[in-house]
Formats: structure tokens, sequence, C-alpha cells
């Protein structure tokens, strides 16, 4: 294997002094604390099999001041350490010495990533800044604007974009994807830029978001934007539904459906639903599609019995499902006909967005785990040839599922409608195409198993400690130097870890293209302008009373006498 080009030489920033509490570390000693900051990328050199002083990169997750001028010189702010010093004749520029503890990563090889050699350096081994060039080439799977990259912000520690952070799709896709954050970190506006990329030209990928606060309808800015236009005539498409759009055949819901939309169910009318379910499977075979009416006459059967003189009658249950039963038949969104099939939901270079801000809790529930169910068979079944191109299920490509407050879909210690199919997704879906983001302020809520399927991670400032001590289990790839970094990040800040890079990173997320729908509301200008002069006018002319008719001329002959 031939050597690969040196990086262009940077100035020694320190010298190694010795093993690291653990064998994956090394301390340096240096004078400059303004080059090593804590997450920053450093590297020394040394001869490993078939590469002669390969780079070794190391990530720096401590900075100890070691030695410094005396105390006393600092005890008083109104004298000058430095001229005091001066005086008794230390004069050195840099009098403070800092121990810094660096991790190492390992030296980068195209085939099989990162290789730790396990081989500490020497003391006295000089310690070098890793060059941006280099770094970028290192950090990123797939570089800016490459087929299957999400170009979605620049390191951190390195300003004015100089080292952009571009993630593997195929990876984030196939192996699943978190967003962790607390409020007003910019979970939403990061969720927003992965989008953006995943519909640009490059990528032009099939994906569905639900979309509990309506934050998503300003991705319509994408339709006709330049910067999402090809050569070849591409424009990415967005499909807004709104709740008024969004209908669910009543035949696809199964019995546990049911249960969530219907709660306080007595045990004897749990089980004569569920045999009601047994009987529509027997007596319509086939695509048969039942509605409400349907499930009652199934019910009142199945509620039937025969006394000791042979005759027959129904028992109380039926009657008692028939009237809250009758709830789901008043349903906006469940029909017996009308439904949103994954062919209406997904595309190639379309990104879907389900809005449902104005629907139940329960009736969420219901509605994502149909979809997720419906579009995981279609997968399933489409790459196992079991469907023909013209059924309304046949889905040949990949997608993408994003999932707003996942905690309230899949919650840790309660039950939900959707835990069970978002744990086989997780789990299966890689085989078969289809991917899933989920988004949360709360991962401490959020099911441990469901999170730990999730093999990227985007983390956002988060302060709450129950948050913060879920992601140590939760959470392998980022490490435990940068997660004692959350609570300190700021809005657009991100730690990427995970599949889609090659080491764990500190991001600084780029501007979107397209409008923000998620902005928190200015409370103080509301209220300031609810005094301004021509609102203040408007309202009075609302609340002025309407002028009464005034009473009637009386006249004469046809001339009035007043």
């Amino acid at each position: 294997m031939a050597p690969k080009p040196k990086s262009p030489e940077l100035p020694v920033i320190g010298t190694v002094k010795g093993p690291g509490e653990t064998g994956n570390q090394y301390l340096f000693i240096t004078a400059d604390h303004r080059q090593v900051k804590i997450g920053e990328f450093v590297y020394y050199r040394v001869d490993v099999v078939d590469v002669p002083q390969a780079e070794i990169l190391g990530k720096i997750s401590a900075l100890t001041l070691i030695d410094h001028l005396p105390d006393r010189l600092f005890a008083d702010p109104d004298i000058n350490p430095e001229a005091i010093a001066a005086l008794v004749g230390f004069a050195h520029p840099n009098p403070e010495v800092y121990e810094v503890t660096v991790d190492v990563v390992g030296y980068f090889h195209p085939a099989l990533g990162f290789i730790n050699p396990r081989m500490a350096p020497d003391p006295g081994a000089k310690v070098y800044l890793a060059d941006d060039a280099s770094l970028q080439q290192i950090i990123n799977k797939k570089q800016p604007q490459a087929a299957g990259s999400a170009h979605i912000g620049s390191l951190l520690l390195r300003p004015g974009g100089r080292v952009p952070v571009a993630l593997d799709v195929k990876e984030l896709v196939s192996t699943h994807m978190a967003i962790l954050a607390g409020t007003g970190s910019g979970k939403s506006y990061t969720a927003g830029v992965l989008i953006e990329e995943l519909m640009s030209p490059y990528n032009r990928a099939a994906v569905l978001i639900f979309d509990p606060h309506g934050e998503y309808g300003t991705l319509t800015d994408m339709r006709g934007h330049p910067a999402f236009a090809a050569d070849d005539g591409y424009s990415p498409a967005v499909k807004i539904l709104t709740p008024d759009d969004i209908r669910i055949r009543m035949s696809s819901l199964d019995y546990y459906d049911i249960l969530t939309l219907l709660p306080d169910m007595s045990d004897r009318q749990q089980a004569i639903l569920n045999k009601a379910f047994s009987l529509l499977g027997k007596h319509k075979l086939g695509d048969h599609r039942w509605d409400v009416q349907d499930l009652i006459a199934a019910c009142y059967e199945s509620d039937r019995s025969t006394d000791d003189e042979g005759n027959e009658k129904t028992g109380s249950s039926a009657p008692a499902l028939e009237w809250k039963l009758g709830k789901l038949e008043r349903s906006d969104y469940f029909h017996r006909m009308q439904h949103l099939a994954p062919k209406d939901l997904f595309a190639p270079g379309q990104v879907t967005v389900l809005q449902m801000n104005e629907i139940s809790q329960e009736e969420q529930q219901v509605i994502c785990a149909a979809v997720l169910r419906q579009s995981y068979q279609a997968r399933m079944n489409t790459a196992k040839d079991k469907i023909a191109p013209d059924d309304e299920n046949y889905l040949p490509y990949p997608v993408f599922i994003l999932i707003e407050e996942a905690h309230r879909f899949a919650p840790g210690h309660e039950p939900s409608r959707c835990k069970q199919i978002l744990r086989t997704i997780l789990s299966e879906g890689r085989k078969f195409g289809m991917g899933v983001g989920l988004i949360t302020q709360r991962p401490g809520k959020l099911d441990s198993d469901v999170l730990s399927q999730c093999m990227s991670q985007f983390l956002m400032r988060i302060v709450n400690p129950v948050d913060q001590e879920s992601l140590k289990y939760g959470v392998e790839a980022a490490g435990r130097d940068l997660l004692q970094e959350l609570p300190a990040l700021t809005k657009g800040q991100v730690i990427v870890s995970g599949a889609c890079v090659n080491t764990p990173v500190l991001c600084q997320v780029r501007q979107r293209k397209t409008k923000h729908g998620g902005e928190t509301m200015d409370a103080p200008a509301a209220w300031l302008g609810y005094f301004q002069a021509h609102r203040k006018q408007a309202r009075q002319m609302e609340k002025a009373p309407l002028a009464k008719p005034g009473k009637a001329a009386e006249t004469f002959g046809g001339i009035s006498i007043e």
C-alpha cells in the first residue's frame, strides 16, 4: 500500500507527556490553550503496518491547568500579575501550562474506516492540530453535493464553514435516526435542513412526515426553488395533507386500534368485540371493506345466547358496544371506502406532510399505526413479489418516515398503539428499504428499545437530568465526553454521531433554504401590538352599538306633518 500524501504541516501545539487513565488515551502538555478546545481534533505520527508515519487522529476530551503564576498575584484585582512577575524576573510570555487529555480515534482506512493502532505515542512526540482539508475527508463518509450525501452544516470548532459536515444518506435511512433536543434548541429546524437535503437533486427521496403541530407546511417553498432544481427538469413535489384530507379505511383497522379509539371497555365488551372481529373475517372473505354497521352486526351476533328453553336472547354488551361504536362512525377520519394508500403517500422526489394538529391524541395514534403498518406491509410484499404494480399497496422504492413528537407515539412506560409496529420496523425495516426518523424533546420518555434501534443520532441542548441519563444507555456512539457538552450547546448546535458519520462531531447547523415553520411566537410584540392606534380604532368600531332606526315621520295625505 503506497503511503498517502502528508497533510500540510501545521505548527506543533504540544508535546506528549504519557498515557492517560485508560488505554485509549494519552496526555500532552501545551502553553497555548486557545488551540486546544474540547472536541477539537489533533494527531500524532507513528509507523504502523503498511502505513509509515500514519497520522493517528484523536479528540480532545479534557483540559487541566497544571502550572501558573502564584495565586497571591491574582488576589488583588488592581494588580497586574504579569507586571509583578516581570519584576521578580519571571517574564515568560505564556506562564500557564496545561495538561490535555486526548481520546484516540485512529487512522482512517478508506475500506475499513477508523483503525486504532493500539500504539501509544512516545513521551516527547509532537502533537499537531488536524488541518481543515484532512478533517473534511476523514469525518464525512460522503462529500457535500455528492450523490447520497446530506450537507447539514459545518464543524463547530472551525468557524466560517471551513469544514462542512455531510452525512451518508444510505446509512441514515437504512439504520434509522433520532433527533433528540430540548424545547427551543432547534430540532425542527434541523429536521427541515435534513428534509431539504433528502429532496435535493442528488437524493430525490420518498419522504413522509407525521406533523402533529403543523410546523412543516413551509416546505412548499421548495416548489420551483432554484436551489432544488436539476438540469433534467427535476423539482421536488411537496404534498400537504391537512386533517380534512386524512382518511383511513375502516377495514384497515384491527381489534387493538378499535380498543384505542373506544376506551373504558369492560372485559365482557372486549371479549365480544374480539369475537366480532373473528366473525367479520369468517363471513366476509377477500378484500371486503366493512364499516361500523358491519362491526355492530357482528357484535350482536357474538352476544347472542340460548336459554334453557331454546330461546335466543341478546346480552347487554352488544347494545353498549353499538353506542360506543357510534362515536367511531361519527369520526371524520375513518371511512368505509376512502383511504390514504401507500401510492398516495410516497413517490421518489416527493415529501408528504401529514398534518394532524386538529386530531385527538387517540386518533393520531391509530392513524399513525395504520399508515406505518400498511406501508411496512407494502414494502415487504413488493420486495417479495407478492403484489402487482396495479395494486394500491405496490411500493417499488425505499421510503423514509419522519415522526415528530416521537415520545407521544412510542412512550416508554405507557401503552401505545404505535409502539409495537415501530419496534418491528426499526428492527426489520432495513431489509425492505424502510427507514424511520424520530424527533423528540423528551428522550427520557421515549421507549428505550425504540431509541436503541436508531443508529444515527443528532443530540442538541438537553438540560433535564432524566433525559441526559437516558442518552448514556440509548446512544452508544456519542461518547461520554461529548454528552457532557449537551447543557452548554446553544441553538443550532448539534452533536452528530453514529452510522452516518465516521466519528462523532460537534456541528453548527446550516441556514435553511426554506422558511422555518416552527418559530416561537413573540408574545411581548403581540401584546404591544394590541395597543397600536389603528388596532384600538378597529376594536372601538367593532364594539360600537348599532344605530337604532329613527321613528318614521307622520304624514297626512302623503305630506309630512313634522
